[in-house]
């Protein structure tokens, strides 16, 4: 295949997985609504002369909630193997080829993918399945941003870029804001019960205690902290060192992903040391999710131009104009 046909392929995955996770998004939604009608409707059994409730026994409408809850998650593994394939086709394109993560396209692209993945091998060893329509709704969202607002054309490294700690850096970078994101995802589910208590009803009453809310969500952080340490502490310094020869430059993103480390520690710190969990905990594990993302994506519109970072956002042909412009004549 020619680089001008992997580049097709990528597009047009991502295309097909954008579109197979709003079906796996509906599918979850008439799950979440068909069960709460099921729920609705009690059976009764006789006991002594008189009836008493009694939970009911599987009938064709739970059987049909079942059936839309496992098409969902089938849908969601399929639109993740479609958009890892929207992955590899966009490193593929490149000449020579590289890892998709050369500009702020494919950093968002690959950190959606990174969250899915993260929730579908998470989600039977923590009992996942209520945070379904926010994982998909997250990447439905993502994926629409990519195409109408930050997709490129695909194009060799930056000379920044070109280093192999662009893939230990952006490798740990990317899993910890997966594992932040998920678990900023469950603080917001906590946030959301939290005004209702464990007596919740309705769609509320699928999701887990707030005990188990806040225990998963310590999960998420106290996994992706060290990592995110790894990879703005460590790798993003001996990269920076090596490319700009200073590990320190001042630089928007370099500060910004300080100020989420120093978040997310004080999360932790917090939890250990004063006993903080529940409500408290979830606000500064979101206060937390709102730098990380800022970040990861806001440095680049507001600071692009003022920032060693800039290659992220900058458009291709941008670019192309400037080497042009700075160029000398023949």
């Amino acid at each position: 295949m020619t680089d001008t046909s992997w580049e097709h392929l990528s597009d047009q995955a991502v295309w097909v997985c954008g579109i197979v996770y709003f079906l796996a998004l509906l599918a979850t939604l008439v799950e979440w609504a068909s069960s709460r009608t099921v729920a609705e409707s009690p059976s009764y059994a006789a006991v002594g002369g008189g009836t008493v409730e009694a939970p009911a026994a599987p009938t064709g409408s739970a059987e049909r909630v079942a059936v839309f809850g496992r098409f969902g998650v089938l849908l969601t593994g399929l639109a993740a193997a479609v958009h890892f394939v929207a992955l590899v086709g966009r490193g593929m394109a490149a000449d020579p080829n590289r890892v998709p993560w050369g500009n702020m396209y494919e950093f968002t692209l690959t950190a959606a993918f990174v969250v899915v993945a993260g929730y579908l091998v998470t989600r039977n060893r923590f009992k996942l399945a209520w945070l379904s329509p926010v994982v998909l709704g997250f990447a439905v969202a993502v994926l629409m941003a990519d195409v109408l607002w930050l997709h490129e054309r695909v194009a060799p490294l930056t000379e920044a870029l070109s280093s192999p700690w662009l893939v230990i850096h952006v490798v740990s970078a990317i899993i910890a804001t997966g594992a932040f994101t998920l678990g900023g995802m469950t603080s917001v589910m906590y946030l959301l019960k939290d005004r209702k208590g464990d007596a919740a009803t309705g769609w509320l009453a699928r999701i887990p205690a707030l005990r188990d809310l806040d225990r998963i969500s310590y999960r998420f952080h106290a996994f992706g902290f060290p990592v995110w340490t790894f990879a703005a502490l460590i790798t993003g310094p001996i990269w920076a060192h090596q490319a700009w020869s200073s590990y320190w430059n001042w630089d928007p993103k370099e500060v910004w992903a300080f100020i989420t480390w120093v978040v997310y520690a004080a999360y932790l710190h917090a939890r250990a040391t004063a006993g903080w969990k529940g409500r408290n905990a979830a606000i500064v594990a979101l206060v937390g999710l709102a730098t990380l993302w800022f970040n990861f994506i806001g440095i680049n519109f507001f600071f692009g131009g003022g920032s060693q970072h800039s290659y992220a956002s900058a458009p291709v042909v941008e670019r192309t104009e400037t080497v042009i412009a700075v160029a000398p004549p023949a």
